[in-house]
């Protein structure tokens, strides 16, 4: 048994602890026998502006213009406000029950257990897991939109922008998925720093090219019709409409700013000097001021540029139609950041599986044992039977559920209304009143439980809004087009 874990990702979670203190290789191995961490702030930083400038601000120039200049710039500076704040309580749970000495919990739902215990362990379980998996096909979904975006400015280019050029998603959705099983074989989370290091390359590039294309708009003149309200009803909406549109740009906004579920997960790669919290909160600072320059950017300027005609991508949704190359250039940016997102996000999932099967079955040699492969030029890899397939599966699983509900903007609302609360918000405020042993009905009880219960009503009107999107969607649907 021992020789066929010796070189599993999850060996080293049951090392003994006695005889790594009493042997050589404790050097090798940190604090709680697992191999030793080396991330630090920076690569932390990488991760979490590869989980947050995600699609995310492709949407935003519409949803400003859904909210106006006054309450979509509010709106956008209240979530980073709020996701930093509750990061920063959500760094201390990483190690329990003292934020810098404590037992480290691996993941979010072993934060909550240390923290809070009872259901609430069960509830969070089931809201990350949820949550990852919808992001995982929502990424799914916007990638394969990217790479038809390629084919339809060109064809654009060629034949003028009055051809429909509709292009099936579909193809595009199953080369996704072929890149994403191969890369589904990167055994764990601290092997994923260059994948998401060239993700956030990705992602600033092709932020700064919709940027750069909005002020190009913008100063050439011919300014859009924008309001302090956003769209107008009996102009451009209903009244009906400009609710639900409204509930459906918060959403997205919560979706933006969406990387509390992998947050832990993320720290769980950080070196223990300085301490894992210090870092995580430095990390999270520098990764949310960044997204926030970015989303105000973008947002804005993309609103000048579109107006109350924004569209819900204004880059695959083309906003923009020349120069053709520099559009295909930035699609291909965003599918390549879209490639390292998918596994930030999904890594949670498998290690989950993996561990829970591992520990449910230590015998089964499908599950533990490793087959030793030399690939050139990389040295050998250790192949494992199970997590080959499982995570095949997976992938193979979000490629098709991603066919079948092939919407953009309002799967990104639905999903950031869905984690918001529970995950951002609710079980960070309520780990920290639990290890604080905070009095209740005291000042920071009060405005605490304040701040969580006007989260909640935003993420239900959210949800409301995209549900209503969804179904919209639903009805106008025609399958084998890229809706785009």
């Amino acid at each position: 048994m021992a020789k066929e874990m010796k070189h599993s990702s999850m060996y080293l979670e049951q090392a003994d602890l006695e005889g790594y203190e009493n042997s050589g290789i404790h050097k090798n191995l940190d604090d709680d026998g697992r191999a030793k961490r080396t991330g630090t702030w920076v690569t932390a930083s990488a991760h979490i502006i590869t989980a947050v400038i995600g699609s995310g601000v492709l949407s935003l120039a519409w949803a400003i213009a859904q909210l106006g200049w006054v309450a979509g710039p509010a709106i956008l500076m209240a979530f980073s406000f709020i996701t930093f704040f509750t990061s920063t309580l959500l760094a201390d749970s990483y190690r329990s029950p003292d934020p810098v000495t404590g037992k480290r919990n691996y993941t979010y739902t072993d934060a909550v257990r240390a923290n809070l215990g009872g259901r609430k362990v069960l509830l969070c379980g089931l809201a990350q897991y949820v949550n990852l998996v919808g992001v995982t096909i929502g990424y799914t979904i916007t990638a394969s939109i990217s790479m038809v975006a390629v084919k339809r400015s060109n064809c654009f280019h060629k034949h003028g922008h009055e051809n429909k050029c509709h292009i099936s998603n579909y193809p595009y959705m199953i080369i996704f998925a072929g890149i994403q099983i191969i890369l589904s074989q990167i055994p764990n989370f601290h092997k994923l720093s260059w994948l998401s290091i060239l993700a956030a390359v990705m992602s600033f590039a092709y932020s700064s090219i919709g940027l750069g294309l909005s002020i190009a708009k913008v100063a050439g003149g011919g300014a859009a019709r924008t309001s302090l309200t956003g769209v107008t009803v009996g102009v451009d909406v209903t009244a009906a409409q400009k609710v639900w549109k409204a509930f459906q740009a918060i959403g997205d906004i919560a979706f933006a700013y969406a990387y509390s579920t992998v947050l832990i997960e993320i720290q769980d790669t950080v070196k223990s000097s300085p301490p894992e919290n210090k870092a995580m909160k430095k990390a999270s600072f520098v990764g949310i001021l960044t997204t926030t320059l970015f989303y105000v950017l973008c947002g804005c300027v993309g609103y000048a540029a579109f107006g109350n005609d924004a569209p819900g991508n204004f880059l695959t949704g083309f906003g923009f139609y020349e120069p053709f190359w520099l559009i295909d250039f930035a699609n291909v940016c965003i599918a390549v950041h879209l490639i390292g997102a998918y596994q930030v996000f999904c890594q949670p999932i498998f290690s989950f599986v993996e561990r829970s099967c591992n520990q449910r079955w230590p015998e089964n040699k499908f599950i533990t044992r490793e087959h030793d492969i030399n690939i050139p030029f990389y040295g050998v890899y250790y192949l494992n039977s199970f997590r080959l397939v499982w995570r095949t599966l997976y992938v193979i699983v979000t490629a098709v559920v991603a066919m079948i509900f092939p919407f953009f903007n309002d799967f990104l609302g639905l999903i950031g209304a869905a984690a918001f609360w529970p995950l951002t918000v609710y079980f960070p405020i309520e780990m920290y009143i639990a290890r604080t042993k905070m009095p209740k009905f005291s000042f920071t009880w009060t405005w605490l439980k304040i701040l969580s219960l006007a989260c909640l009503v935003v993420s239900l009107v959210a949800a409301a809004g995209s549900v209503e999107g969804l179904m919209n969607s639903l009805k106008t649907y025609k399958p084998f087009q890229s809706d785009q």
